[in-house]
C-alpha cells in the first residue's frame, strides 16, 4: 500500500489500461496541453501522444458524439467533462445514442465508452456549476452509473468501467481530488455495482456514496461518543444499486437513514426508501429518513451553502429521530 491523491489513482487507472490497450483514449477539455483542468491527466499526453489524449473545443455535444461514434467502431473513448454540470449540452448523445444503441441495433453495435468528471458542489461556484445530475443518468436504461468515494476504490471502479462493453457515467468531485488514500500497487478491478459496507454496526443502517461519505464518516464519530453504532454501506455506484446489501443491513439495525447530495424530488435517496420499505417493512422500527440537499439552486454565499447542503449535524439529528422514535 501507498498513499495516493484521488486523481493520482484516476490517473493511474487510465494509465494502466490505455499501455495495455491502443484502442482506448482521452478527449475533453483541457485534458491534453493543459495536463487536465485538475491535472487529472498530468503527463499523459508525453506518454500517449497527441492521438489518443485530445484537446477538444468548448463543445460538449460534438466530442461527445465523436466519442460515441469512435466507441461503435471499435475504440473505447474516455470522455472527460469539466464538470457535469455541461454534461447537459451533450445529453442528446449520451441518452440518446450512447445508451440505446446496443437496445436499437439489436446487439449489433455496443458502446464501450466512459463519461467522467466532477459533479455536485465544490464550493463558491454558483447554482450552474454546483449541480447533482446522477439521478438522471441512473434512470436511464442502457447506462451504469459509479461514484467513487475515495482514491481505493476510484482507481478500481475506472479500470472497471474502461474495458466496460456498455457506457458508463464515472461521477468524480472536484473537492475530493486531493484526497489522499491507500491504494495498493499493481492492478486491481472493483465490480460495478457491489456496494462496500465500510463499517458495520447494530443500531442503524446510513447508505451514502460519492464525497458525502466524508460527511458520514464525520456524523459516525460523533455519535459513537454517545455510543450510537451505526453501520455504513457506500453504494459506489448508483446504477445497478447493490439493494441486497442494503436490506440485509436494514433487516440487521431496524433503522435506515440516506445521504444525498441532491435534490428532494426523484433522487436516489427515494428510490432506494421505496425499496427498502418494499421489502424490509416489517422488519423496520422507525420511518426511514433522507438528509439531502435544500430544494432550490444552490446559493453563492457560504453560510446558504452550509445551510443548503447535508451535513455531519443534519445527519446526526436524523439519526437519533430514527433511534428515538415514538411508538
Amino acid at each position: 500500500m501507498r498513499e495516493i491523491q484521488f486523481r493520482e489513482a484516476l490517473r493511474e487507472a487510465m494509465n494502466e489500461e490505455m499501455r495495455k490497450d491502443d484502442t482506448i483514449f482521452l478527449m475533453g477539455e483541457e485534458v491534453a496541453q493543459y495536463n487536465g483542468a485538475y491535472k487529472v491527466s498530468q503527463g499523459m499526453l508525453a506518454e500517449f501522444g497527441e492521438k489518443r489524449v485530445i484537446d477538444t473545443p468548448i463543445s460538449e455535444l460534438g466530442f461527445a458524439g465523436i466519442g460515441v461514434g469512435a466507441a461503435m467502431n471499435g475504440l473505447k473513448p474516455i470522455i472527460e467533462f469539466m464538470t457535469f454540470n455541461f454534461s447537459l449540452v451533450a445529453i442528446d448523445q449520451v441518452i440518446n445514442a450512447a445508451a440505446k444503441v446496443y437496445s436499437m441495433s439489436g446487439g449489433q453495435f455496443s458502446c464501450p465508452a466512459v463519461f467522467r468528471g466532477p459533479t455536485g458542489n465544490a464550493g463558491q461556484l454558483g447554482a450552474q456549476h454546483s449541480q447533482n445530475f446522477e439521478n438522471w443518468y441512473a434512470n436511464c436504461p442502457g447506462l451504469k452509473v459509479v461514484i467513487p468515494s475515495n482514491p481505493y476504490d476510484a482507481k478500481g471502479l475506472l479500470k472497471s468501467a474502461i474495458i466496460d462493453p456498455d457506457p458508463v457515467i464515472f461521477m468524480e468531485s472536484e473537492i475530493m481530488y486531493g484526497d489522499k488514500g491507500d491504494v495498493p500497487e499493481g492492478e486491481y478491478y472493483l465490480p460495478i455495482g457491489v456496494a462496500n459496507v465500510v463499517k458495520e454496526g447494530t443500531d442503524v443502517t446510513i447508505v451514502s456514496f460519492g464525497k458525502m461519505m466524508k460527511v458520514v464518516y464525520a456524523a459516525a464519530a460523533e455519535l459513537e461518543k454517545e455510543r450510537i453504532n451505526v453501520e455504513i454501506i457506500d453504494l459506489r455506484s448508483v446504477r445497478p444499486i447493490d439493494y441486497p446489501t442494503v436490506i440485509k443491513s436494514v433487516k440487521k439495525t431496524n433503522r435506515l437513514v440516506i445521504v444525498e447530495e441532491a435534490w428532494p424530488l426523484a433522487s436516489i435517496s427515494t428510490d432506494i426508501a421505496f425499496t427498502v420499505q418494499k421489502n424490509a417493512f416489517d422488519y423496520l422500527d422507525a420511518p426511514v429518513l433522507r438528509v439531502i440537499s435544500g430544494d432550490v439552486p444552490l446559493p453563492y454565499a457560504p453560510t446558504l451553502i452550509e445551510a443548503c447542503l447535508p451535513n455531519a449535524a443534519k445527519v446526526v439529528k436524523a439519526v437519533k429521530e430514527v433511534m428515538y422514535v415514538k411508538k
